[in-house]
């Protein structure tokens, strides 16, 4: 499992690649828990179309981080190019309700940059933090 986190002015973006099982659902949670402060909300962006593999994993991931963000009164979970078969399993579990898609990183990013009204100032640089976990075998 490799997890690249992508901080920018008004959200952060988490796109997670390879395999992400139970012990790839550790790795995961920690770098949400590392990145939580770093946009205010938080505006948490999930890339997980690079995903070859995940099991319930990344339900209760997705889960804990939308009650985090119910018990602390604000955040955002925006998913960008969810699988069909995630969109099934978050719509049978309730949680797509408490989600929101898009199509591209990008222009949710530039999105929320615009719905803030900060286009005109200083964007301080992004800082990318790349993490790989251990890789299954196969």
């Amino acid at each position: 499992m490799r997890i690249e986190t992508i901080r920018h002015l008004h959200c952060t973006v988490i796109r997670a690649s390879g395999q992400l099982d139970h012990a790839g659902r550790v790795l995961f949670s920690a770098r949400i828990e590392a990145v939580w402060d770093w946009s205010e909300g938080p505006v948490l962006v999930f890339d997980l179309a690079d995903l070859d593999f995940y099991d319930s994993s990344v339900i209760g991931v997705l889960a804990m981080a939308m009650q985090r963000m119910e018990e602390e009164g604000s955040g955002r979970i925006i998913l960008v190019r969810p699988s069909g078969h995630l969109l099934s399993v978050l719509r049978l579990t309730d949680l797509l309700s408490h989600v929101e898609l898009r199509d591209s990183v990008e222009k949710t990013v530039a999105e929320l940059m615009t719905q803030s009204g900060n286009l005109a100032g200083p964007v301080p640089p992004s800082v990318v933090m790349r993490v790989s976990g251990p890789e299954s075998p196969g």
